[in-house]
């Protein structure tokens, strides 16, 4: 168990972790906040993506030849580290995906198209990314169910009683995130999955804002399946994880035909080769599992409980700043301790775009827009929000310069 000591001595070393990132480096005049659309990447995945393509690059799977042998090896030696990275003891139900919008469209349309039925219903929330919201809105119209949307609090929790209210006996699937990209709330998954399970729904938890920020147990989280991308916790683009219950994932039939995922073609039919390979069909991405088993070997070596102790300090100084600017309003919990690495806010009289580009002139990055969540601003009532997002190499000065920018904004709009 990491001590308290411990988590202090790692925070204190997040101070210098700006330097291993060579962006940051290049441009140190750079305030960069948007890492909840896409994190900055260390050398150390940078570097072991180049000495896989240097040193064991070939086709995997296909070839008798020891360099293929040895790229094969690369790839599944970093499916097995992610798995442990996740808390994950089968790491053949850890499947490689391009990222989690393709991770959960594989479970819609896998799964959802062979067991979702006319009249069943599927229960998403209303702070949902587009991607955990959109395939199941279209799977519920293709097989003519129900789609409902469980309603949040007004500090922009799911309402556990109204979700409890709305799962029935009829209701097949419940896809929910675990932290929100909007407004950084931190769901209680296991209270989520509780009350599916009681109906016997399937529970499709979006990990795309929790997997780089939190320390995770997925054996014990208790859902079915469980989504993220690589890109947002240090690892390069394009490669993502669907991790899923065995019994389940055998059962589904394949997302992709091709290369790899067959056992045997005949004239007339096909088999299945066997997980995980089934859900891999193609070449695969073998430098992006690299960089991402880089990216879990990176933050295992800072501690999760020492980069969530760094964000919650940047949060707790973004929320004093930001609360002490009149006319700004923020979003979700009010509290640092239920919320990951993300202040939403909004500027009395200034459009969040117009917010974004005078922060950009003092070289402060933050996403402006209804960040791939237009029912959750329907529900806020606002066409946009400015969210800052920070992680392992944001500092206090990126955050005292956020606020220093939303300050000339307001004097600039009077």
């Amino acid at each position: 168990m990491t001590t308290l000591k411990a988590v202090a001595q790692a925070q204190a070393a997040l101070a210098s972790r700006r330097a291993d990132f060579p962006l940051l480096v290049k441009f140190p005049e750079l305030h960069y906040l948007d890492s909840a659309a896409t994190a900055q990447k260390p050398a150390a995945v940078l570097d072991a993506m180049r000495e896989y393509y240097e040193t064991d690059y070939a086709n995997p799977h296909r070839g008798a030849y020891d360099l293929s042998a040895r790229s094969t090896e690369r790839y599944e030696r970093a499916r097995k580290r992610v798995a442990k990275f996740l808390g994950v003891r089968d790491a053949d139900t850890l499947i490689f995906t391009r990222g989690t919008t393709e991770s959960l469209n594989l479970v819609a349309t896998a799964w959802g198209r062979a067991k979702v039925k006319s009249g069943d219903e599927i229960v998403v929330t209303g702070m949902e990314h587009h991607a955990n919201f959109v395939p199941w809105q279209q799977l519920a119209i293709a097989q003519g169910a129900d789609l409902r949307i469980c309603e949040l609090t007004e500090d922009g929790r799911i309402d556990l009683d109204r979700l409890r209210a709305l799962v029935t006996p009829k209701t097949r699937v419940v896809a929910f995130s675990h932290v929100s990209n909007a407004l950084g709330t931190i769901n209680p998954v296991r209270d989520i999955a509780a009350v599916a399970r009681k109906v016997g729904a399937l529970v499709v938890c979006d990990g795309a804002q929790a997997a780089p920020h939190l320390a995770l147990d997925l054996d014990a989280l208790g859902v079915d399946f469980y989504a993220f991308s690589g890109h947002k916790m240090l690892g390069p683009m394009g490669i993502g994880v669907l991790v899923g219950r065995r019994e389940i994932l055998e059962f589904m039939p394949p997302y992709q035909m091709g290369g790899d995922m067959i056992e045997f073609v005949y004239d007339e039919t096909s088999t299945w080769n066997v997980l995980p390979h089934k859900f891999e069909a193609g070449t695969p991405n073998v430098a992006g599992a690299v960089g991402l088993a880089a990216a879990c070997d990176y933050l295992d070596a800072i501690g999760m409980a020492a980069v969530r102790a760094h964000e919650q300090m940047l949060l707790e100084l973004a929320h004093k700043m930001l609360g002490e600017i009149p006319g700004v309003r923020i979003y979700g919990p009010a509290a640092v301790a239920d919320k990951s690495g993300v202040v939403s806010f909004t500027l009395e009289g200034v459009h969040p775009h117009d917010l974004a580009t005078i922060l950009d002139e003092d070289g402060v990055c933050v996403r402006a827009g209804h960040h791939c969540a237009q029912p959750l601003m329907r529900r806020l009532k606002v066409p946009a929000t400015a969210r800052a997002s920070v992680y392992v190499y944001t500092t206090a000065e990126d955050v005292e310069a956020l606020g220093r920018g939303v300050e000339r904004a307001r004097g600039m709009f009077g």
